[in-house]
């Protein structure tokens, strides 16, 4: 089969072809992929800054956002059957543990990450686990849904958290209207009662923002944590999720924090440089965010199942994947880009 594989840090991933996965655990399930989004955590991939938090071996498949139909399963597998359409959790979890049995089990202490320690979904075929299966309606096109896997779940995931601080008349200010934020623009008006205020930098991610939903929204020109300030009566934003938190973002989101308001940090990259007088003296929370739980996307696909939370996608064919790549990194994707086999 093809895969997208990656054989050094720094440089671009390769087409090329591999042996198919196949079942060898009873609980095992092989999926022929239908979609599988770009994030931009491969490109952070790429540039090696997960390579010792993950320590896998080069090379491997990326993708680790993935939707497509069962093809083989294992002999213990009950809760999906060949030819079930899935969107895939993205962290196969051993259900056992401490955090999953918490119903945290993004945090499973025996996890995998297919696509970040282990080969990934930008290929024909992926090996995963029951317990990442999420069954959908066959009318679903695995290719529409595919972001939600780890971009949608992570949006969702933060503003369900949030949603307690978020009641009538609160303000939540949400930084990056790409890839992940656009979902949770949806997130945010399909489950609050917020008053949403976006900041980008970019015209057109304005534009669909408001589409989505935004009662406000602000250009990151320069001036962006006083126009927050000015649309909150200088107070600042209630919550402010951040889904950009790098070259500069994560700072202006802690500062357009009102005081006793939270600041959630989604995106990564940056560095976030807060004087301890500050986080005291103003009782500001940081909140850290990844990705979500399995009980999480499933409520996630209800919404998107019902038209509340929709993918704006560009699709590319498999072999276009460093074309997809480059146009996630030179900003030249509005929503998501996906590849399809």
């Amino acid at each position: 089969m093809k895969a997208v594989r990656l054989h050094g840090y720094h440089q671009q991933p390769v087409i090329e072809e591999v042996p198919e996965p196949t079942v060898k655990g009873p609980l095992d399930v092989v999926v022929k992929i239908g979609g599988a989004g770009v994030c931009r955590t491969d490109l952070h991939i790429i540039e090696g800054q997960w390579a010792e938090a993950m320590g896998v071996a080069l090379p491997y498949t990326i993708g680790h956002e993935n939707a497509g139909w069962v093809h083989e399963i294992g002999s213990a597998v009950t809760n999906v059957t060949v030819g079930d359409t899935v969107i895939l959790h993205p962290t196969p979890t051993c259900g056992l543990c401490r955090a999953c049995r918490a119903g945290q089990d993004m945090h499973c202490s025996e996890s995998a990450f297919p696509g970040l320690d282990s080969d990934g979904g930008m290929a024909e075929y992926l090996l995963t686990s029951a317990r990442a299966c999420v069954k959908l309606d066959p009318s679903t096109q695995p290719q529409d849904v595919a972001a939600l896997a780890d971009a949608g779940i992570t949006a969702y995931h933060a503003v369900r958290k949030a949603i307690p601080l978020l009641y009538p008349g609160t303000t939540c200010a949400l930084i990056g209207a790409g890839g992940l934020g656009h979902i949770g623009i949806q997130c945010l008006s399909a489950l609050t009662a917020t008053n949403i205020v976006v900041v980008d930098r970019n015209p057109d991610a304005l534009a669909l923002a408001e589409q989505l939903g935004a009662h406000h929204t602000v250009v990151a020109d320069g001036g962006q944590v006083d126009a927050v300030k000015d649309l909150t009566d200088g107070g600042g934003a209630d919550v402010v999720l951040d889904f950009v938190a790098e070259q500069g973002a994560e700072n202006d989101g802690f500062a357009m924090t009102r005081p006793g308001g939270s600041y959630y940090v989604i995106g990564y990259g940056g560095t976030l440089t807060i004087p301890t007088l500050d986080v005291i003296s103003t009782e500001r929370n940081i909140i850290g965010n990844i990705v979500g739980t399995y009980n999480e996307l499933a409520e996630l696909m209800v919404l998107a199942q019902a038209d509340k939370v929709t993918l704006h996608t560009k699709t590319y064919p498999l072999d276009a994947a460093q074309e997809a790549l480059h146009d996630l990194d030179a900003g030249q994707v509005r929503g998501r880009a996906i590849l399809v086999p």
